[in-house]
């Protein structure tokens, strides 16, 4: 193994001392700044590209959220300006998807948590209603925002000031601004969910004075919801089920028999929507019962009627009674009783109760009042004699064969009106779908990570070659020394090598047995330096 000889190194340290003290800083200054340099070009490229995760995080929520993110190892950063939680650039879906997991974040702003703030001294009612009413509109908010469509809620109360005049009342209103999640969106019944919500939150409150507003400055909850003209959309979409619901038994119908492309139907329903109720109310008499009788029977005997003119002598009590007379002589046998007058007087009431129904109808909605039904049917292929593909018509036979089984599978009832079309014809060729660009390389997320290190090792390889090895190549090269003869011409490098140490400038040979002898001493005291200048000799 070769051993490293010390003049190697001692070599560039003798060349920078031999060089003037402000040479030799700046060197130091400018080596030292080099690998500085290369240092934090190294740490720059090591240094991950951080991306905002989530903005305007509140500080329970940034807490619980490192927590999740330090548990599965994802570096991140909190912007203390803007409350802004930043993470890896590669790893930002998967902080997401693991934030998304503990339901995080979670609050958007303060809620009834303000209250427990200590108030000052000279805090006066107005700063105290003020302070709830903020608490109202964050609770508010954090339910609404508990909606897994809804990324972030803003609620704003305007709450009149209560009168005891009824004349002087006004209703509160609320205006309520969302930011959806990317690729969500808000149904008709969430958007009345949202606004019937705030409506019942607060007293007083309308659904109609909600105002639903998104991110993008587009109206949710329209006039035309307080017009009750919500029920048409409600309608339109309940039609449309309807006819795709036909649409798919008959396509799940006939697909089996011409193919998966062979079928296109379309199907109008004429849906009733009138809402009617009646209420009858109907009497059997063929079922009488009997619920309650009084009869009342009155019986005098004795008592003069009631006859004569009427007046004065009417109306005097009745005289002396006779008694019965007893006859003698022929008649002895015969008696005669005289009595006086009698009155018979009934009375009778009887109360039925009558079978009576009672009945309320309330008729539905939707019903089908007619349908018109479209279907059209590709050509079948076959070939020909040749064993070239060919489109073959379906026959007449095969068409009354396919209309019987639309009209089976959608209940057709050709008294309501309803219409079949079936024809067939030939489809054009589907258009091949273009082809997805593929996305460039330089959006990728690992092409600046990777164009970082190339940068670095590019800066790094620049200050070893470029800058630390010139440094070191000149402190290793020795000063040339311009030395002058006594007619203060330049010395050569041959006169100067064979120069001795002692003195400053050769003195010049006279005769040549001088110059030999002088010569001879030389390669005697230094036979290297010698043996370089006649090998430089002998190579010129």
């Amino acid at each position: 193994m070769d051993l490293v000889k010390s003049e190697q190194f001692s070599g560039p340290f003798m060349g920078m001392l031999g060089l003037p003290m402000v040479r030799q800083l700046g060197l130091l200054v400018g080596l030292a700044a080099s690998i500085a340099i290369g240092v934090a070009v190294v740490l720059w490229s090591q240094t991950p590209t951080f991306t905002i995760l989530y903005s305007n995080v509140t500080g329970q929520d940034a807490q619980a959220m490192a927590k999740v993110l330090k548990h599965n190892n994802i570096k991140f950063r909190l912007d203390p300006d803007s409350g802004a939680i930043m993470v890896e650039s590669g790893k930002a879906s998967e902080a997401r998807l693991k934030l998304a997991a503990e339901n995080l974040p979670q609050s958007s702003g303060e809620g009834f948590e303000i209250m427990d703030k200590e108030q000052g001294f000279g805090s006066s009612a107005f700063i105290q209603n003020v302070r709830y009413q903020r608490a109202r509109e964050g609770e508010l908010a954090r339910t609404i925002m508990s909606i897994s469509a809804i990324e972030n809620a803003r609620v704003h109360l305007a709450l009149p000031k209560e009168s005891v005049f009824v004349r002087d009342r006004k209703k509160p209103t609320a205006s309520v601004m969302i930011k959806l999640a990317p690729g969500r969106r808000l149904e008709k019944g969430q958007i009345a969910a949202i606004t019937h919500l705030v409506a019942a939150s607060v007293s007083n409150l309308e659904a109609s004075q909600v105002t639903l507003v998104d991110n993008q400055g587009r109206l949710l909850s329209s006039d035309d919801d307080k017009n009750n003209l919500g029920m048409t959309a409600n309608e339109f979409e309940y039609t449309h089920k309807v006819e795709q619901n036909y649409i798919q038994r008959i396509e799940h119908l006939l697909t089996p028999l011409v193919g998966i492309n062979g079928v296109r139907a379309q199907v109008n329903a004429d849906l009733d929507f009138t809402q009617t109720e009646s209420t009858q109310e109907q009497f059997n008499p063929d079922l009488p019962a009997l619920r309650s009788e009084q009869t009342t029977e009155e019986q005098s005997k004795g008592v003069q009627s009631d006859v004569g003119i009427p007046g004065a002598l009417t109306n005097e009590p009745p005289g002396k009674a006779v008694a019965p007379e007893k006859v003698t002589g022929k008649g002895a046998e015969k008696s005669r009783v005289i009595e006086g007058p009698s009155r018979l007087k009934k009375r009778s009431v009887r109360n039925f109760e009558l079978d009576k129904t009672i009945s309320h109808i309330r008729h539905s909605t939707g019903g089908v009042r007619r349908l018109s039904i479209a279907v059209v049917l590709d050509m079948k292929t076959g070939k020909d004699k040749k064993g070239k593909p060919i489109e073959i018509p379906y026959t007449e036979v095969e068409l009354a064969r396919f209309s019987s089984l639309i009209k089976e599978a959608v209940g057709f009832n050709a008294m309501r009106g309803d219409s079949l079309k079936i024809i067939n014809a030939a489809f054009l060729p589907a258009e091949e779908m273009p082809k997805v660009p593929d996305i460039p390389f330089w959006e990728h997320s690992w092409f600046w990570s990777v164009l970082k290190q190339v940068a670095a090792a590019v800066m790094v390889i620049f200050l070893v070659f470029g800058v630390l090895r010139p440094i070191m190549r000149h402190l290793a090269t020795q000063p040339k020394q311009i030395l002058l003869n006594e007619s203060g011409e330049e010395i050569s490098e041959d006169q100067l090598t064979l120069s001795h140490e002692g003195g400053g400038r050769l003195p010049k040979p006279s005769t040549y047995e001088d110059n030999l002898n002088m010569a001879k001493s030389l390669a005697s005291q230094e036979p290297k330096r010698v043996a370089q200048v006649v090998k430089g000799w002998l190579e010129d």
